[in-house]
């Protein structure tokens, strides 16, 4: 098992891999990619992200309510999490 999760975006939707689960969730239509994370904390993110017709700005995302609202034992699942990395199909 791996000790880090994959975040990546597809169109519309940020995507969360870990351990075999995928969690997907609505992100803005002008994204284009997340480019670097700068901090993980226990379900904090911190990342550069580059939108349509913009330089790289820093993106904050909070997956602990998306978590809980998926009914996830969220200490549970976020404990295994040592890093985050950002990985887009070649």
């Amino acid at each position: 098992m791996k000790n880090y999760a994959v975040l990546s975006n597809n169109e519309k939707f940020t995507i969360f891999e870990f351990n075999n689960q995928v969690i997907c969730f609505v992100t803005s239509s002008k994204l284009e990619r997340y480019t670097k994370v700068l901090e993980w904390d226990h379900g904090y993110l911190v990342v550069m992200a580059k939108y349509k017709d913009m330089d790289e700005v820093e993106e904050y995302i909070d997956l602990i309510p998306i978590l809980q609202n998926l009914y996830y034992d969220t200490d549970a699942f976020l404990n295994l999490i040592k890093e985050v990395k950002i990985e887009y199909a070649a």
